[in-house]
């Protein structure tokens, strides 16, 4: 969604639905599309984090979600990380799912939708895949998160990233905000509880830097398991 110019440095969730309820979308606000095609207003929604395939409109699609409005944002001190395991669902030998760790200084870009409670509960189920509790939707407590109008916003590159042999650290300084922040803990995050996310002698391997054929490839199984109470604190 093209998202209406805003001048507030900060925002509370609500006044993000707002926000969003003001897109322009086939010539109406988002608000009145939504009216118009009888679907759940955004006062009814909640926000959570699309995280790898939950991004993608065609596993979105097969689940038949409905009608899902979908926002960029910028979130710091988080980022993207392959969980360590496989869904052989769809392609041999597997998708690697993305979850959520903290990463000191970062900064990247991501997809926030504003869904139903039925609409969470499908993608939750979907990435469980029958094995009911592996994924929980949760709040973090830690990290920022603002709405990004600059879709072609870079990430830090990978000789940024500074390691004392304990913590991992981006020293490069953050671009100006584009849009509001607001609160991290008023969003939904779907995490992979089983097994957390993969564990490269302590560092993270982020999405951004690590394409998923390549974690695949020169990662996967040559490390072990971080534990997701371990990489994120949640409300």
């Amino acid at each position: 969604m093209e998202l209406p110019s805003v001048e507030d440095n900060e925002a509370t969730i609500e006044k993000v639905k707002q926000i969003c309820g003001q897109s322009i979308v086939d010539g109406q606000t988002l608000s009145q599309y939504l009216a118009m095609i009888s679907t759940p207003d955004i006062s009814h929604r909640k926000p959570i984090l699309l995280l790898g395939e939950l991004a993608n409109p065609f596993q979105l699609s097969r689940m038949n979600i409905g009608v899902l409005p979908v926002v960029t944002v910028r979130i710091e001190d988080l980022c993207r990380t392959y969980t360590d395991s496989l869904d052989a669902r769809m392609i041999q030998p597997g998708i690697h799912h993305i979850t959520l760790a903290r990463s000191q200084g970062w900064w990247e870009l991501t997809h926030m939708a504003l869904a139903t409670i039925d609409q969470i509960k499908k993608m939750i189920d979907w990435l469980s895949n029958g094995r009911k509790g592996d994924w929980k939707p949760v709040k973090p407590s830690e990290g920022d998160i603002m709405l990004e109008c600059d879709s072609n916003l870079q990430s830090p590159s990978p000789t940024s990233m500074q390691w004392d042999g304990k913590v991992e650290t981006c020293t490069d300084n953050p671009p100006t905000p584009t849009g509001p922040k607001f609160s991290i803990s008023e969003v939904i995050v779907p995490v992979h509880t089983r097994l957390g996310c993969y564990d490269n002698r302590g560092k993270m391997i982020r999405c951004n830097h690590v394409s998923q054929r390549d974690f695949h490839t020169n990662y996967f199984r040559r490390g072990s398991s971080m534990k997701w109470q371990d990489i994120l604190q949640i409300k």
